[in-house]
């Protein structure tokens, strides 16, 4: 393959660029807060599993405490109805009289027994209540957090576009100035080994940093200007300057 000496100058600022390129998107993937909104929604899925924790168990205590409070009162219903019978004086034998008031005194002890459950129940709740709330807060916070570390991430990622965009059309106007056969040539040598051509200076190829034997030298120094030649170890273009040492 032939190609204007200028034209494989050309190859080297194109190399250059793409290195920029490839470290402006190595920058853009290690932007620090890509780290920080992964272990954000870490702690966001592990907030959710304890949302879901806590609001199961305040659903069911809620049925516990409706339970316990519709046990107390048809429990004092009955003590009422009692007492309204006894009241009323319709219980005429002393027996039924005993038995009623008996009925009535056990009651009340249930009462009391329902009413302590009944109290343990709501203060249950009230905890319960209370994580979730503490929760709610915390998943808000953490919202807030996560927007904020978004903001800043595509903060960073604009920077880097915009830098990247600026080489790109750099890239784009020394493309235009190399034949197609030359360009697909460093765009196959480049895909493979991040590095298409590389500059030969003071007798060392700079793109895998050995020194060329004397035969190898001698090889290029008697190719015609407009040659193009590679490296026989890394197989990179190696583009002759005035420094290259021939």
């Amino acid at each position: 393959m032939r190609a204007d000496p200028a034209v494989q100058l050309r190859l080297l600022d194109l190399q250059e660029l793409d290195t920029k390129l490839g470290q402006l998107a190595h920058r853009r993937g290690g932007v620090t807060q890509i780290a920080e909104l992964a272990e954000l929604d870490r702690r966001a899925a592990e907030l959710r599993d304890r949302q879901v924790a806590v609001r199961t168990a305040v659903s069911d205590l809620e049925r516990e405490q409706a339970k316990a409070d519709a046990d107390v009162e048809q429990v004092r219903k009955r003590i009422a109805r009692d007492r309204a019978m006894l009241d009323a004086g319709s219980v005429a034998s002393a027996r039924q009289l005993g038995d009623l008031q008996h009925e009535i005194d056990s009651l009340t002890k249930r009462v009391a027994a329902l009413e302590d459950a009944e109290l343990e129940v709501m203060e249950k709740l009230e905890d319960a209540q209370a994580r979730a709330v503490a929760v709610a807060a915390e998943v808000d916070r953490l919202s807030e957090e996560r927007a904020e570390a978004e903001r800043a991430r595509d903060a960073a990622f604009a920077d880097v576009d915009a830098e990247a965009e600026r080489v790109g059309a750099e890239r784009a106007r020394v493309v235009a100035d190399i034949p197609a056969d030359l360009l697909g040539l460093y765009d196959r040598i480049r895909a493979d080994s991040g590095i298409g051509a590389a500059a030969l200076h003071r007798g060392r190829c700079q793109g895998c940093q050995l020194t060329l034997t004397p035969a190898d030298i001698g090889r290029i120094r008697g190719e015609a200007p407009d040659a193009v030649v590679r490296c026989e170890e890394c197989r990179r273009i190696l583009v002759r300057t005035a420094e290259s040492g021939l």
